[in-house]
């Protein structure tokens, strides 16, 4: 029986949407041969490891496209490659396709075939779940699966690069999990010294170490009835991954210093920006914790697979203002540099980019160069008066100014050393020495 005080959680409503199954197959090129089946899921391809197919054509840039299903058909979308993406001898920056295909990159040609076969993917139907925001359809799939997930008490690994809003998801499943009424506590593994990883984890006794004035529970006895967020779990010392086994199989903890273990009652949810399956065969992860802690498994992703939306987190960011702002208050062409930009730090760089565009709306990208939002030569304009540029000046104008805006943040960062630069950026080193060139750096 439900108590009266216990609040009813709406669950939202699932739709199942049905994709084509797809093989790709590399006709030409070194690949010759290989083949791989994609179902309902973005196909990265490049010569980096990362990619769903990888290639080993010197000619392919390291992130070179990619395929991502759409309601439509294939779309087919270039990363930025050096030498492009062309479909039937014209160069495509994105286009969709309903039936097969030959895409050629570099010296490569590969085919893209539908199958018959489908597969079904579930989305909700709403466009938020929680703290989380996003009307896309991989953003709806992954509300769909938080939805399963959230009531259960299983563990959960949540992947995805930074800045994608790992702690929201965290914070969202605790908000709609039977462990709600319970504390949520956060863990960064990566902000603690090695040495006070074990007893910030487990806590300790009185004079346990040098300096232990006093006995003190970890974070896992401070989460007792609740939620613990381990944050950037790769980042966990080998040597204790095998006590955060032993919680997660005993539902016990014992302090550092102790022999006596004290029962918890902890819904365990852990992040991290790495692959820890690649982490565990490179042998810096161990194979038994990781199969433990992601007895669920979700993926955040990345702000460039889900430009969709952008008007929805442009939208809110702007309604968190003071005063609120409207979406009619952005410049057509900072539009266009918004969707043109890569994102590199996802959502949260999308949120400091607005923050910025209120305060100075000439250095929305960054705080370098009024070039990065207007042009060369122009002054400040405010938003609300902003009148819009012919769209091809403000494109080329937009696309100049992004390129040399993200040209002299990446070589600052890499302290001017273009291999690194060409490595960081996915491209050819001849090509970031021409854009030098172009841009007079």
């Amino acid at each position: 029986m439900i108590g009266q005080e216990e609040a009813t959680r709406a669950t939202a409503p699932i739709r199942v949407v049905k994709y084509s199954k797809v093989l790709v197959s590399v006709l030409e090129g070194p690949d010759k041969g290989k083949q791989l089946e994609a179902a309902g899921k973005s196909l990265s391809i490049g010569t980096a490891e990362c990619n769903g197919l990888v290639l080993q054509d010197e000619t392919v840039s390291r992130r070179h496209c990619e395929l991502l299903p759409t309601a439509e058909g294939i779309q087919v979308r270039d990363e930025g490659s050096t030498n492009g993406s062309f479909i039937g001898g014209a160069r495509v920056e994105a286009a969709t396709f309903s039936a097969a295909f030959q895409l050629r990159l570099g010296q490569t040609l590969i085919s893209v075939l539908p199958l018959d076969e489908t597969v079904d993917r579930e989305q909700t139907v709403a466009s938020r779940f929680g703290d989380l925001l996003g009307a896309s359809a991989c953003m709806r799939e992954l509300f769909a699966d938080l939805t399963r997930i959230a009531p259960s008490n299983a563990s959960v690994l949540i992947e995805g690069e930074t800045g994608t809003g790992k702690e929201l998801v965290a914070e969202s499943i605790h908000k709609a999990s039977s462990y709600a009424n319970g504390p949520y506590v956060v863990f960064d593994c990566s902000a603690v010294p090695p040495t006070l990883v074990e007893s910030e984890l487990f806590g300790h006794e009185r004079c346990a170490f040098t300096g232990a004035i006093a006995s003190r529970p970890g974070v896992f006895e401070q989460a007792e009835g609740g939620t613990i967020f381990l944050d950037q779990l790769g980042e966990l010392p080998k040597g204790l991954q095998p006590r955060l086994l032993r919680i997660l199989e005993k539902r016990e903890v014992r302090r550092v210093g102790s022999n006596r273990t004290t029962p918890i009652n902890v819904r365990l949810v852990a992040a991290s920006n790495r692959n820890l399956l690649e982490e565990v065969e490179r042998g810096t992860f161990r194979e038994d914790v990781f199969f433990r802690v992601a007895a669920t498994h979700v993926y955040v992703p990345p702000l460039r697979d889900r430009l969709d939306d952008l008007p929805l987190l442009v939208s809110h960011f702007l309604s968190l203002a003071r005063p609120p702002r409207q979406l009619q208050d952005i410049p057509d062409h900072v539009w266009d540099m918004f969707r043109a930009h890569r994102w590199p730090g996802n959502v949260r760089e999308l949120q400091n980019a607005v923050q910025r565009l209120l305060i100075t709306p000439e250095r929305a990208l960054n705080g370098h160069s009024q070039r990065s939002v207007v042009g060369p030569a122009s002054a400040p304009v405010p938003l609300a008066t902003a009148r819009p540029k012919p769209l091809r000046v403000a494109r080329r104008e937009a696309s100049d100014a992004f390129e040399r805006s993200y040209l002299e943040r990446l070589m600052a960062h890499t302290e001017r050393n273009v291999t690194r630069g060409a490595a960081i950026a996915e491209v050819s080193r001849q090509m970031v020495q021409k854009l030098l060139r172009k841009h007079g750096l």
